[in-house]
């Protein structure tokens, strides 16, 4: 996975995203549960991210941003900015280990904006992670995942498959 643990399962939400229709569904019911922290701007860590980031931010009437990762750090690049007075909502396609979102936290942050929350298509973290600020999932699913040498797909020479977007 793109988090660098191994699974049996991945979850390809660029598969449902590439429907515009139930994008848009889906984006509007992540929206829903952030109309009421008014954000002015929604993120998300590139690539998995940035049609979450655009649908959610079309239905709250904000503008739509995605951090990239520049000698390993999430970044704002291609002209992006935010300010102080941003109220911002970090999205994600998937949560695995919260490592991206952390990341985009990071870089939310060094601008000073007010960061409202925290919203994923999936949550498949086997534990709770906190990061903060209240969060919304719209599917919470439980999915083992290993380090690389407790993995019993390696165990049994089982080739390894990188569909994410980390490599």
């Amino acid at each position: 996975m793109s988090s660098g643990l191994h699974s049996d399962t991945y979850l390809q939400c660029a598969k449902v995203l590439q429907n515009p229709v139930i994008a848009e569904s889906l984006c509007k019911e992540l929206a829903a549960g952030f109309v009421d922290k008014k954000p002015t701007c929604v993120i998300a860590p590139a690539t998995g991210g940035i049609v979450v980031s655009y649908e959610v931010a079309r239905h709250l009437n904000a503008l739509s941003l995605f951090t990239e990762r520049v000698d390993g750090k999430m970044t704002l690049r291609r002209g992006f900015d935010l300010s102080e007075n941003d109220r911002v909502l970090i999205v994600e396609d998937v949560i695995t280990t919260g490592l991206s979102t952390k990341e985009v936290i990071d870089c939310v942050k060094t601008y000073n904006s007010k960061i409202v929350g925290i919203a994923s298509l999936v949550c498949r973290s086997e534990k709770e992670i906190d990061f903060g600020f209240p969060r919304k999932s719209l599917l919470n699913i439980t999915i083992p995942s290993y380090k690389q040498e407790d993995c019993p797909l390696c165990k049994k020479h089982i080739p390894v498959v990188k569909p994410g977007s980390r490599i």
